[in-house]
């Protein structure tokens, strides 16, 4: 049998095994890119994107960036609109590579459905939070893999239909893909093989932060339902987003985690929202700055700052630094040992561009990675250290996984019609968490 044959005869078997259409060949990294990703066939990984905004836009784009034999195939979002604007924008931007009819174009919640189901190899979910734990679930029953953007849930409930999934898709043999950038650049995959190495002794101290300014918020347009608009504007809603440190926070815990090698058991923390949106609470209920203490099984502790503030006189860092017996470390920058000169940190970062390579360059090979334990556990961080700072109690992770209040209860029936979780009171403003009356639990 020659070689062509063989790699014929490994991508059947693949597709047969994984569920999925995927892309495979022979020296692709040597074959210009205009040449790989206008074929066409059973070696192609069609794409379905669940959700038009910045990041959904910016993983499609970073997918036709790879070498890859890869094609856009269906779209979804809630905002049907969006969802046509986007097809036409990409149509303009990469020519054929994009095969998305009229009929391929989904809007409303429950267009995640029909994008999934329309013969998509590859499914990416970039939607609000809340939303992704159903959306994630459903790709894997229909047996697709899936990139999912971080973070794939924004309570427990979610977090734990996600961590189920994960082990489904193990069983389908299906590739999970999170977006936790930092995972796959190479500057940072270097500096933990370090510290676990033992570059600075026993590390007993994290200090994580993201520190930056404020956010984005869109008017309510004419007709718009509260569903409609609480999803043009999910940062600012509790069970859309998980709030800011889990939407954005998120990406320091993760590393954080990774260089300890364990989840914390335990947290403790204050926050509040004073300043968000000026203090209008009319457009926002999410906190704009938390301090979280995270205890780790060994007593060792994670200090993480979350803030959003306006302005330019604010301290804005993003950031993460380990602590150990013998030195310290700024990740991906440098490790300043006790005694000795300082190593500085060599590699690349890109970590956007590099995890969709890494996703397709794994399907043309027939190889299987699954991220989603690990992003389920980084988002669920998110989750504790937030409801520990929403009240102001120390909040065990086995409890909260277990009993955590469930944000958004019967979304597998909402429409665009349903009232939202938020509600307004009467005084015209969103309920917000007061720490020492806030409950956790369910």
């Amino acid at each position: 049998m020659s070689n062509k044959s063989e790699n014929a005869s490994s991508r059947r078997k693949f597709l047969k095994t994984s569920g999925s259409a995927v892309a495979a060949g022979t020296a692709l990294s040597q074959i210009p890119i205009e040449n790989v990703v206008h074929a066409a066939g059973s070696d192609t990984v069609s794409v379905a994107l669940v959700g038009c905004g910045g990041r959904g836009s910016g993983a499609i784009a970073q997918i036709r960036n790879t070498r890859g034999n890869t094609r856009l195939v269906a779209v979804a979002d809630v905002n049907a609109k969006k969802a046509k604007d986007r097809v036409d924008g990409y149509k303009k931007q990469f020519n054929d590579w994009v095969d998305v009819p009229e009929d391929r174009i989904f809007g409303g919640i429950d267009g995640y459905k029909h994008a999934i189901d329309s013969g998509a190899d590859l499914v990416v979910i970039a939607t609000p939070p809340g939303f992704k734990p159903q959306q994630f679930e459903y790709a894997v029953k229909a047996g697709k893999h899936v990139f999912c953007e971080k973070p794939v849930a924004s309570d427990a409930p979610g977090v734990r239909r996600v961590l189920a999934a994960t082990q489904e898709a193990k069983k389908k043999n299906l590739l999970i893909g999170i977006g936790l950038q930092r995972r796959h650049e190479e500057r940072y995959i270097n500096n933990v093989k370090m510290l676990h190495d033992g570059a600075i002794g026993e590390i007993n101290l994290m200090r994580v932060y993201w520190n930056g300014r404020g956010i984005w918020y869109r008017n309510r347009e004419p007709n718009m339902t509260d569903m409609q608009f609480q999803c043009n504007n999910w940062y600012h809603f509790i069970w859309a987003s998980g709030d800011q440190i889990c939407e954005q926070h998120i990406h320091n815990l993760d590393v954080g985690n990774w260089v300890m090698n364990d989840y914390p058991i335990m947290a403790n923390g204050m926050g509040g929202g004073e300043e968000r949106m000026g203090g209008d609470r009319s457009k926002s209920q999410i906190f704009d700055h938390t301090f979280v203490e995270y205890t780790y099984a060994s007593g060792h502790k994670m200090y993480s700052q979350g803030r959003h503030l306006s302005g330019n006189k604010t301290f804005s860092h993003v950031a993460e630094y380990a602590h150990g017996s013998k030195g310290t470390c700024k990740l991906a920058s440098a490790i300043v040992p006790n005694k000795g000169e300082p190593i500085l940190m060599k590699g690349k970062g890109g970590g956007h561009q590099q995890e969709q390579t890494d996703l397709i360059e794994a399907l043309m090979k027939g190889e299987i990675y699954n991220e989603g334990e690990y992003g389920a556990k980084a988002t669920f961080t998110a989750i504790l250290g937030r409801e520990a700072c929403y009240s102001a109690q120390v909040v065990k992770w086995d409890d909260l996984l277990k009993n955590g209040k469930d944000y958004c209860p019967g979304i597998d029936e909402w429409t665009v019609d349903t009232a939202p979780p938020a509600v307004k009171g009467e005084d015209g403003k969103y309920p917000v968490p007061q720490p020492g009356v806030w409950n956790p639990f369910a």
